[in-house]
């Protein structure tokens, strides 16, 4: 079959699916499907960028998501009243001493010979620094966190809440995911690849942990709720006439069609994104800079003797690829209107999107797409299809059947369980993926 028309079926065939949901569930079923598949795509891109065309093995996916659902917040929540007047400022000036504390450091350990003084006042600097910094630290953050727990006990952000300005997170969270890959890329991209998966995934659980503690910064396991969002709320819409008369004259009720355009208008947003970022990295793969990566990939010696700097390129593509996982985290958690820390699970979520890039193809873009897509419409809907076949399958037993009830519970394991069964049966039969890499 040509490969064109291949794919093609199989972007067809997901899409179907999506349909079918629609139209035997319900739209809004199908549109959240959608809606998760895009961001899951965005993911599955910006892994494949780093393992498809780099060959860098990165398991702290989900702290990169994790921080760009921190930007959401610190660019679309209103500052906390009072809050930087009782602490934001002594937690600020406690950071600006932590960086000319380690500039310092860096100063005397590059001008200074090595030798017993040279680390004598390394030491010093060190612990002295330590102390002012939890003495500046330590109150300014007390102070914060006693204004108003129950509702905020955190700083809040820049409050930028008109209407498609919020947006402005997005990228925020791809920045804040690019300086923070810098930093790890600069410190674990000279490690082995099984090192560097275990300093990802280390590195990823303590950005999570600072998330779910540091109440002054996002509430912690509190949570952050009521982020605004680019599109209108569902109760503005019920409330508009102009909006229930034309929901009316397409035969849907006002809450429905609210719902719905809601999540269509999320829809749109997130597809321009990722046909953006497609457009990019496609351009980006059939460029002398992907080949250049490509070669890096299949045979470091070779490209480190043609001159190649791999540790600087390996760098480049780790950020790049990481700050596109920090976009699609913004971009979930305005979907969701909240930040809640204790919802990322690294290895399991980080799993899930490398079961999609190499389902969709390790190494193509239009598989990553695909792969995102897939997986989450199973993801979704292998555990209520797999209750209906375990009710039909248990249909004959008696009611207080002991193997019945043990059937059914084991429904909700449905999803690794197909994950697992349909990652094996790629590996099979088309071990490069469902649209291989050319």
């Amino acid at each position: 079959m040509n490969p064109a028309l291949k794919n093609t079926l199989l972007f067809a065939v997901v899409g179907l699916m999506i349909l079918y949901t629609g139209f035997t569930q319900s739209w809004n079923t199908a549109l959240v499907i959608l809606n998760m598949g895009l961001i899951s795509a965005i993911m599955a891109l910006g892994v494949n960028l780093q393992w498809g065309f780099a060959g860098l093995f990165n398991v702290g996916i989900m702290g990169f998501v994790a921080l760009g659902g921190l930007a959401a917040v610190l660019v679309g929540m209103a500052p906390t009243p009072g809050a930087w007047s009782a602490g934001g400022w002594s937690i600020l000036g406690a950071f600006l001493f932590a960086v000319v504390v380690i500039a310092g450091v860096v100063g005397v350990r590059r001008r200074m010979p090595a030798g017993r003084v040279r680390a004598g006042l390394v030491m010093g600097m060190l612990v002295a620094g330590f102390f002012i910094y939890r003495a500046l630290f330590d109150p300014g953050v007390e102070a914060v966190e006693a204004i108003n727990p129950a509702l905020t006990g955190n700083l809040g952000g820049l409050g930028i809440d008109r209407g498609l300005w919020v947006v402005l997170a997005w990228p925020v969270g791809g920045a804040f995911a690019a300086v923070a890959a810098w930093i790890i890329g600069k410190t674990a991209l000279g490690l082995r690849s099984d090192y560097l998966a275990i300093a990802t995934l280390g590195i990823a659980e303590i950005i999570i942990a600072v998330l779910k503690n540091e109440d002054w910064l996002s509430r912690g396991v509190k949570n952050v709720v009521g982020l605004p969002r680019p599109t209108p709320y569902e109760i503005d819409l019920q409330n508009d006439p102009a909006f229930v008369e034309r929901a009316a004259f397409y035969g849907f009720d006002p809450v429905t069609a609210s719902t719905l355009y809601v999540k269509l208008a999320y829809a749109g947003l997130f597809a321009v994104v990722l046909i953006a970022l497609l457009v990019l990295a496609q351009r980006a793969l059939n460029s002398p800079w992907g080949r250049m990566m490509r070669a890096i990939r299949d045979n470091e010696v070779a490209a480190e003797a043609m001159g190649k700097d791999v540790t600087a390129r390996h760098l480049q593509v780790f950020v790049l690829g990481s700050a596109i996982c920090g976009l699609a985290g913004a971009m979930m958690t305005t979907l969701d209107g909240q930040l809640t820390p204790g919802t990322y699970q690294p290895l399991r979520f980080t799993f899930l999107v490398w079961v999609m890039v190499i389902v969709g193809g390790s190494g193509n873009n239009f598989g990553a797409v695909l792969g995102g897509f897939l997986i989450w419409f199973l993801w979704v809907q292998v555990e209520p299809m797999g209750l209906w076949l375990m009710e039909l399958f248990t249909s004959g037993l008696p009611e207080g059947s002991a193997l019945r009830a043990h059937l059914i519970e084991s429904a909700a394991h449905m999803r690794l369980f197909t994950m697992g069964l349909v990652l094996l049966l790629v590996l099979r039969f088309s071990p490069r993926g469902l649209i291989p890499e050319k």
